[in-house]
């Protein structure tokens, strides 16, 4: 059974506050594609615990792809506010992965810096913000704005991948979204590394010496 984030997790921990502002990521880890981020204002005024609830929002990597697009659909009908951003392929080569992770981040809070009181960032990353945050290890088991963001991460850094593998079919990107699986070292092997590889990644930098 899945882990579900607390009802009240963000109630208890920001009582007082109304505007708080949850942050994940997606796409550290694949060989290929750019990092996205995503940022999502949960009101605890208007909280409603069961549309997150009935629409199975939680640890996007405990949905599967059809579940994460039913809920980003729902997020969407309902008006919620959010923000998607990412950090180019390039970008990940130029500054590493992890400063592009947080430029993706960073990207993605600014639309929210006038309105959000707090910012909750899943993980264990330090930041240099006008807001203050705090950043949770498994957040998005813990806190519904960092789940839902998750989510969002998620489905648009995947629906990128499937836009990729229409210009490179022979990389299979829409099914495994750049990660290195054994189809994607197969292709890599037959074809070598295209423009939107991360080239400073070992398994990319090998094959392209």
């Amino acid at each position: 059974m899945p882990l579900l984030p607390d009802s009240d997790f963000e109630k208890k921990l920001f009582r007082g506050k109304r505007f708080i502002l949850g942050i994940d990521e997606a796409g550290r880890g694949p060989w290929a594609g750019p990092v996205y981020a995503a940022a999502f204002l949960l009101d605890l005024k208007n909280f409603n615990p069961d549309f997150f609830l009935e629409n199975k929002i939680r640890d996007s990597k405990t949905l599967s792809q059809k579940q994460r697009e039913n809920a980003v659909e729902k997020i969407r009908e309902e008006k919620y506010p959010f923000s998607v951003a990412h950090a180019t392929t390039k970008e990940v080569d130029n500054l590493g992965i992890l400063n592009a992770t947080k430029l993706a981040i960073h990207r993605a809070i600014k639309p929210f810096l006038k309105k959000a009181e707090f910012i909750l960032i899943d993980g264990n990353m330090s930041f240099d913000l006008s807001l203050p945050y705090r950043s949770i290890t498994k957040g998005d088991q813990k806190a519904y704005s960092i789940a839902t963001a998750s989510v969002l991460a998620k489905v648009y850094r995947d629906k990128e991948m499937e836009k990729l593998d229409k210009t490179y079919p022979q990389y299979g990107f829409a099914q495994h979204k750049g990660y290195g699986t054994k189809q994607h070292q197969k292709a890599l092997q037959e074809y070598g590394p295209c423009p939107f590889h991360r080239f400073s990644y070992r398994p990319i930098r090998k094959l392209s010496n």
